[in-house]
């Protein structure tokens, strides 16, 4: 790997930079982007300077790291990207992107991913070399074998020396996981603030404890954010609400009752088990 671009140098995008260059990586790293984000990534020390897309497309990588929809509209885009290069993103779904990039029949190799790793924070002034260091960061082939092409185990080899956990996953797979172990608690925790307010409003804040702060926080995210991720993965999506919403069922038909147990008993087996687990 020789040079790379990063389109949509952000948060994820500047990081991505950032974690290139703290792991050893000499080459030539350029950005695509608003100039805002050009020059402050620039400034950061995560790309060396803004260029055209059609100059992106020369490198040995592209990363796409700008929002759902926008990887969409530019992946088809990428045609003048040779033999050699490698095209990957970091968006949060992976059904629709892998699709799109088949649909575009690239002459460079496509191989999606996604970083499970971010901050409250936005921009490339919030980037951090050590973003991804010890989070999972998927790699999604639609064959396994794509990633034992060249320039697919170069980009794997550079993101293990970020001191991210690479984790191979079907398109398909990783969204049906992710509806549920990301996108279900983002809208739990949207819905039950949701429930406050309308059922309580400001006197809520008098019985609100750490609990509730925890459970709410997630409520905060940007809508901007969640709507690509909303469109792009709904079937998974309302199948994790309505998995949901017989589990509360089950709970609502226990209160009152010893069969109560066996739920908080599973429940925080599991969650203990989240907590062991994390690196």
């Amino acid at each position: 790997m020789e040079s790379v671009a990063i389109i949509g140098v952000g948060l994820i995008g500047g990081s991505f930079g950032l974690a290139l260059r703290e792991a050893g990586f000499v080459g030539p790293i350029v950005g695509v982007s608003s100039e805002r984000s050009i020059a402050e990534g620039v400034a950061r020390g995560a790309i060396d300077r803004g260029v055209s897309l059609e100059e992106a497309a020369t490198s040995s990588l592209l990363y796409l790291a700008q929002p759902i929809s926008k990887i969409l509209e530019v992946i088809p885009k990428l045609g003048g990207a040779g033999s050699g290069t490698l095209i990957t993103d970091a968006g949060s779904t992976k059904g629709m992107i892998a699709e799109r990039a088949r649909e575009s029949k690239l002459a460079a190799q496509f191989l999606g991913g996604h970083p499970m790793a971010g901050k409250e924070s936005r921009g490339a002034g919030a980037a951090e070399a050590g973003l991804f260091r010890g989070r999972t960061y998927f790699v999604t082939p639609r064959e396994v074998s794509e990633l034992d092409t060249p320039v697919a185990a170069a980009f794997v080899g550079w993101l293990r020396k970020m001191g991210a956990n690479v984790v191979p996953i079907s398109p398909a797979a990783h969204d049906h996981l992710v509806a549920h172990t990301s996108h279900l608690p983002q809208l739990l925790s949207t819905a039950l603030s949701v429930t406050l307010s309308e059922t309580l409003g400001a006197a809520a804040r008098t019985g609100a404890g750490p609990g509730l702060m925890d459970m709410s926080r997630l409520a905060m995210s940007s809508f901007e954010i969640w709507d690509d991720i909303l469109r792009t993965n709904g079937t998974e999506i309302v199948g994790a609400i309505e998995q949901m919403q017989r589990t509360l069922e089950q709970v609502r038909s226990r209160i009152g009752n010893d069969a109560m147990r066996d739920p908080f008993e599973i429940g925080s087996i599991f969650a203990q088990s989240l907590r062991n687990t994390r690196v």
